[in-house]
C-alpha cells in the first residue's frame, strides 16, 4: 500500500468520540463475515485456488488455525469456542485438521511461501507443547515456509493453562510473536468475568516467549467490563505498561448476551455507564501515549521499534481477521472449525460447529459452509476501506487511475454520508485526496463505514465503535 501513513499524534476529542459511538463493523474484511451466504460450496473454494494460482505473481500464504477448546468459560467473550475439561478431545480434533491440511494442501501450487502462520481459538494452548510442535511440522511438508527474516509465526496464549517453559519451548521452535489476553487485572473484574489471572502467571508466560526468541508480544485489554473503574483500570494500565509488551490492542467491550450465551453471566447493572466507559477510553489513550506506545489505529498500539509500528510508518500496514498486521497481503486459508478463508476475490467459512466440521472431512470433503464472491464494487471498496483504516489517507487520482472509475461520480452517496464527518472534522475531503484528520484516528471505523453498502442491511448487529 503505498500512501503517507496515519501521523503518530492523534488527537481524543471527547465530544466527537462520544457522539460517533454507534454501531459500527471492525473492517477486518469488506464485505464483513455477516454477509456471507449460505451457497458457497467446496467447488467454489477450489476454483478460488485455482485462480489464485494462476496470477502472474501468487500471492505468499498466510494460515489460521482455529482451537475452539477452552477450559474455563470467560463470560465477555464471543468467539467461536468448546468449553471442556476433556484434553483427549484435542487429539480427535487435530485427526480431523491434519486432515484439511493434505486435502487443501494439494490444490497451492508447491513453490508459494507459507509467510505468515497464527493459532487461535479458543485457548491454542489447550494442545500440549508436542501436538502444537507437530501441527506446525505437518504444515511444513505441506506447505513451503518462507525462510525470509520477517515471517511471522504467531499464537495466542492463556496464562492460566500454560507455563514459562512451554512459551520457551514454543518459541525455540519458531513461534516469534505471541498474544496474551489479560482484559483486566483488578480481582474484583476478574471475578464478574470469571478470568482469574495475575500479573506474575502473565510475567512468567512473557518471561518464557522472551527468552525462547520471540520478537513480538501483544496484551490484550478489554474497556466496558462489569465492575471496571477509572481508578481500577488506571492500575491495570499502570501493571500492563510495566510489563513492557511490544503491543497492545484495546477493545471496547460489545454487550450482546442475545448473541452470546456466556455473556447473559454478567449483571448488566454492573457495566460502566456511557460516559464511565469513554473516561476509561480516554485513560488508556493518554496512558499509553505517555509510556511511549504509537497509536496503529483503532485499538492497536505498538512500541516505536515494533514490526507493526515500523510497517506503519512506511505506509504498507494492513489489516485482516487479527486486526492490523505486517502481513495481510496474502491468501489466507482457514483451518479448523469457523475458521474463515479469504482466496483472491473470495471468502470462505468452514462449520461453525463441530459435528458438521467432522462430519465434512469423514467424508473427504472440506467442510466449506459458506462464503462469497466479491464483485467488482466489492473489491473497489475494499480498497478504499483499506487504505483509509491503513494508510488514513487516499490519492483520488491514483485510485481513479487503478479503477477507471469517475471518483466522485462513482461515490456520490458515499460523499453524501461523508460530510458531516468532514464539518466535524474528522476528516477532509480534497478534490485531488482524502485524508483522515488528527481527530479522526479514532473514529476510523466511523469514516469507512460512509463507504460501506452493505451497512444498512437489516438484522446484522455490529459492535460499537469505540
Amino acid at each position: 500500500m503505498n500512501a503517507n501513513p496515519i501521523p503518530i499524534a492523534p488527537l481524543f476529542d471527547r465530544e466527537l468520540v462520544a457522539k460517533y459511538d454507534v454501531n459500527a463493523p471492525r473492517y477486518t474484511s469488506y464485505p464483513t463475515a455477516p454477509h456471507f451466504r449460505d451457497g458457497f460450496v467446496e467447488a467454489d473454494l477450489h476454483r478460488a485456488i485455482r485462480v489464485s494460482n494462476g496470477d502472474p505473481i501468487p500471492r505468499d500464504l498466510s494460515a489460521y488455525l482455529h482451537i475452539p477448546f477452552c477450559l474455563s468459560p470467560c463470560f465477555y467473550c464471543g468467539c467461536a469456542r468448546i468449553i471442556t475439561r476433556d484434553r483427549g478431545k484435542a487429539a480427535t480434533y487435530l485427526t480431523r485438521l491434519y486432515r484439511e491440511i493434505e486435502l487443501i494442501a494439494t490444490r497451492f501450487d508447491r513453490d508459494r511461501r507459507l509467510a505468515q502462520l497464527h493459532f487461535g481459538g479458543g485457548t491454542p494452548n489447550f494442545l500440549d507443547a508436542d501436538q502444537l510442535l507437530e501441527l506446525i511440522e505437518s504444515l511444513g511438508r505441506h506447505f513451503s515456509f518462507s525462510q525470509r527474516a520477517d515471517r511471522e509465526f504467531g499464537i495466542e496464549l492463556d496464562p492460566r493453562f500454560c507455563d514459562e517453559d512451554y512459551a520457551r519451548g514454543i518459541a525455540e521452535a519458531g513461534i516469534n510473536r505471541v498474544s496474551i489476553g489479560v482484559q483486566d487485572f483488578d480481582p474484583a473484574v476478574q471475578q464478574a468475568v470469571n478470568r482469574i489471572q495475575s500479573v506474575e502467571q502473565t510475567r512468567a508466560v512473557m518471561d518464557g516467549a522472551r527468552s525462547g526468541g520471540v520478537r513480538s508480544i501483544n496484551l490484550d485489554l478489554i474497556y466496558g467490563l462489569p465492575r471496571q473503574t477509572p481508578a481500577s483500570f488506571a492500575r491495570t494500565l499502570e501493571q500492563v505498561i510495566a510489563l513492557r509488551p511490544d503491543r497492545i490492542a484495546t477493545y471496547g467491550y460489545a454487550h450482546l448476551p442475545e448473541r452470546f450465551s456466556a455473556q447473559r453471566q454478567i449483571d448488566k447493572y454492573e457495566l460502566p455507564d456511557a460516559t464511565t466507559r469513554l473516561t476509561l477510553l480516554q485513560q488508556t489513550v493518554e496512558m499509553l501515549a505517555a509510556a511511549g506506545y504509537i497509536h496503529i489505529g483503532v485499538d492497536h498500539f505498538a512500541l516505536p521499534g515494533d514490526d507493526l509500528a515500523l510497517t506503519a510508518a512506511a505506509g504498507t500496514l494492513q489489516r485482516n481477521f487479527q486486526g492490523y498486521s505486517t502481513h495481510a497481503a496474502c491468501d489466507l486459508i482457514g483451518f479448523g472449525m469457523s475458521a474463515i478463508s479469504h482466496i483472491g476475490a473470495s471468502f470462505s467459512q468452514n462449520a461453525k460447529d463441530l459435528a458438521g466440521y467432522y462430519a465434512a472431512l469423514d467424508n473427504g470433503r472440506l467442510a466449506v459452509a459458506r462464503g462469497l464472491w466479491l464483485g467488482d464494487d466489492d473489491l473497489v471498496r475494499a480498497d478504499l476501506i483499506q487504505r483509509l483504516m491503513c494508510a488514513g489517507t487516499l490519492d483520488i487520482a491514483a485510485f481513479e487511475a487503478r479503477y477507471l472509475v469517475d471518483f466522485r461520480l462513482y461515490f456520490r452517496r458515499s460523499l453524501d454520508r461523508l460530510k458531516p464527518l468532514v464539518a466535524d472534522g474528522l476528516v477532509t475531503c480534497a478534490p485531488e485526496r482524502i485524508t483522515v484528520t488528527a481527530r479522526g484516528q479514532f473514529l476510523l471505523r466511523n469514516i469507512a463505514q460512509c463507504f460501506d453498502v452493505y451497512v444498512d442491511s437489516p438484522d446484522i448487529r455490529y459492535s460499537r465503535a469505540v
